[in-house]
């Protein structure tokens, strides 16, 4: 199946998920699709509960939580202080408590390479998007630069299906796009570059910075990715 059919199926079940069983059947629709080890998201709503779906094994949740893994877990440590996606070759893992916990992951079956997507959310929500393997890095690089764009646009439309989970969560106020805010939009959500959107739209690309900046602000998005993911979410753009 080719990557974008496998985007439109997946967007198309998190947008008919009502549980966290259907969360989780659909990491692991997507780890199958890609053939990769572990496909995991992992969040903390407003109030400090914290939620996860994922195909780590069991065995390896009960020991993460046993051994409380979290304080010294250079994933959560790195990801919680960057926006921005994070490959975990980035982080740091010299002191010997970081070893060790790697070296125990691995036992339990987490691969050596992964790559991480933070997403924040309304209240202090704070969630990960993670995609794991085992394999050399060339390998690793391949992968995540055929499929870096789909992954972070798929990270963000599980957070915005985890936020309706949230109780008591008060509707988010609305904007509409124009016309031309919905071009720019949908043409950069099919894949095209800033320059091609502009070339497609004769437009310069300093105004079509101006189109992208302003449905952003309106779609409260932090990024461009984001705000895509988010009209795409809310049924604005259909690609």
């Amino acid at each position: 199946m080719a990557t974008r059919e496998t985007l439109e199926l997946t967007l198309g079940e998190l947008a008919n998920a009502d549980t966290l069983d259907d969360l989780q059947q659909v990491t692991e629709n997507l780890r199958d699709h890609f053939r990769i080890d572990h496909i995991v998201y992992h969040w903390v709503d407003s109030a400090g509960d914290q939620y996860g779906c994922g195909t780590y094994s069991d065995a390896w949740r009960q020991k993460y939580l046993d051994e409380n893994f979290l304080r010294i877990d250079p994933v959560i440590a790195g990801c919680y202080q960057r926006f921005n996606p994070v490959d975990w070759k980035e982080l740091d893992w010299s002191s010997r408590a970081a070893r060790d916990f790697r070296e125990t992951a691995s036992a339990y079956g987490v691969g050596n390479q992964g790559f991480s997507v933070p997403i924040r959310g309304p209240n202090g929500q704070f969630a990960l998007f993670t995609v794991n393997h085992r394999c050399d890095d060339d390998t690793w690089l391949v992968f995540t630069e055929k499929h870096r764009r789909d992954l972070i646009l798929i990270g963000h439309f599980f957070n915005e299906k985890a936020l309706e989970f949230e109780p008591d969560r008060a509707p988010e106020p609305s904007q509409s796009l124009s016309p031309r805010e919905l071009d720019a939009m949908t043409l950069l959500a099919i894949g095209h570059s800033r320059a091609q959107v502009a070339q497609m739209l004769s437009i310069s690309e300093h105004t079509l910075r101006v189109y992208i900046e302003s449905a952003r602000f309106k779609l409260g998005a932090l990024n461009t990715t984001h705000a895509v993911a988010r009209a795409m979410s809310r049924g604005l753009i259909v690609v």
